[in-house]
């Protein structure tokens, strides 16, 4: 009688350990983390403020480059750019890095059903449509312009009642786009893998809310026009340098349209639904987690690829190394995690989430990243385990060839540091400091100020340190 107690609990706790958890892996395109995604009144966002609750918010998360390629190639490689040799749209990080093992990749190979439904790597203009290594059925709905997210609807489509070209406001169903389609396929996909019994890495890559704003109508009446804050901090920070400066040209175009207050206003009130229109997709997946009775058994990761700016800096969308480009949010919620419900100041980047999903998940550690585990932080919510967050631009900012310059960005806990290097001698052309203890808008560059010399001097040598690998033609200048 023993004896069978004894063997029956050494299976159970055996069937325990072997139990691998599932992993959720939620992305949104051009979210910025200053809007108040999870319960602030700004942007409303139920669903995510409900994860949230469920999980470990990481309030200082930032991408490696301020556009989408290289954000999501140094995310799924755990590589930072330089080292992946990575600062454009067009080059697939295979070129370079034909050997890379993938975050879903170091999944599959451990055992797990990995899928992909949505924009998850690169779309539509390399000739490798995503990455079909790293998945164990082929992708979907992952490869495409956002261009070509148009209404498709039965019948008539109803009329568009926005004004600005970048604006779309129709009364149409949640899947005449490409979210809600994504949504539809990945509530399937949760139960068909359920059915499977294998541990599973399910990727949803959600299109919004990146531009165009065309979210359905419903999603835009969420919100009244006259409530849309314009922009806090319109001007160009002072002395900041104007190698720093893009044209915004996904917004403005390349012939620098003028946009009205009521063009701006529009364009606020367009983002703004989209991010609504996004939650309302993740909800229905969540939701679908839950029915299935999978959510005790799943981690799941929401993530955005990089931030945006509406107007602030007079800059349009994305591609600096500003606070609003750079930060980006990240959630991470683990089946009974000690620190569920509160928000860390600790400093991340997107490229930790390769080695973190690793430990928890007990797989082996990856080889050949650079990212470092996040795991002590979701422990214990007041750890650190980086002393400053790394991004990085070049200029111009969609270059063809090789850039010009390139801007190395540190956020420590007190400030943000920016050095910009020409990219052929490695010289030191224009800095940037901004104190975020007195000045979290980066409206003021100080870098040049006296009584900043210090921590210039302190900031300079943590940048070195934390990117020793540099363009192969030049190397960094030490002063």
């Amino acid at each position: 009688m023993k004896f069978s107690l004894l063997t029956s609990l050494l299976l159970c706790t055996t069937s325990f350990a072997a139990e691998k958890m599932n992993v959720l892996f939620i992305a949104a395109d051009d979210l910025r983390n200053d809007l108040g995604c999870y319960g602030d009144t700004v942007v409303k966002t139920p669903h995510l403020d409900r994860l949230a609750k469920r999980g470990l918010v990481f309030d200082r998360a930032y991408c490696q480059q301020a556009v989408c390629n290289p954000s999501r190639a140094s995310l799924l490689t755990g590589r930072r750019l330089d080292n992946l040799r990575i600062w454009d749209l067009p080059t697939h990080f295979r070129e370079h890095a034909p050997d890379a093992v993938t975050l879903p990749q170091h999944f599959k190979n451990n055992g797990y059903f990995t899928q992909n439904v949505g924009k998850m790597f690169h779309n539509w203009i390399h000739e490798v449509q995503g990455d079909p290594a790293s998945w164990s059925v082929p992708a979907v709905m992952h490869f495409a312009s956002h261009g070509t997210d148009k209404a498709q609807v039965e019948g008539e489509l109803p009329p568009n009642l926005a004004q600005d070209p970048k604006c779309e406001c129709r009364d149409v169903p949640d899947e005449a786009y490409f979210d809600g389609r994504v949504a539809s396929l990945a509530v399937k996909a949760i139960g068909e893998l359920k059915a499977k019994k294998d541990p599973f890495f399910l990727a949803v890559g959600f299109w919004k809310p990146h531009s165009p704003f065309n979210a359905p109508k419903r999603y835009w009446d969420m919100y009244q026009r006259e409530d849309v804050p314009m922009p806090k901090n319109p001007d160009w920070p002072v002395d900041a340098p104007r190698i720093a400066w893009h044209n915004g040209r996904e917004i403005r175009s390349d012939k620098q349209r003028e946009l009205t207050p009521e063009a701006i206003r529009e364009i606020r009130h367009g983002y703004l639904a989209n991010i609504s229109y996004m939650d309302a997709q993740i909800g229905r997946v969540l939701e679908e987690l839950d029915r299935q009775g999978l959510t005790d058994k799943t981690l799941i990761v929401f993530w955005s690829d990089h931030g945006y700016h509406l107007g602030e800096h007079t800059l349009w969308a994305k591609t600096s190394n500003f606070e609003l480009d750079a930060r980006v949010p990240l959630i991470i919620a683990q089946p009974g995690g000690k620190t569920a419900g509160q928000k860390t100041p600790a400093l991340a980047e997107l490229m930790d989430l390769y080695p973190t999903l690793s430990e928890l998940c007990g797989l082996p550690s990856p080889a050949g990243v650079d990212g470092v585990s996040l795991a002590p932080v979701l422990a214990d919510a007041t750890a650190t385990v980086r002393p400053a967050a790394l991004s990085q631009h070049p200029r111009p900012a969609y270059y063809k060839g090789a850039p010009e310059a390139m801007g190395y960005s540190i956020r420590s806990a007190t400030h943000r540091y920016t050095e910009w290097r020409d990219w052929k001698t490695g010289k030191t052309l224009a800095t940037e400091l901004y104190d975020h203890q007195t000045d979290p808008d980066e409206t003021r560059n100080v870098s040049l100020d006296q009584d900043s010399e210090a921590v210039v001097k302190e900031h300079a040598k943590l940048l070195q340190t934390m990117n020793p690998i540099v363009q192969p033609g030049w190397k960094p200048v030490l002063e």
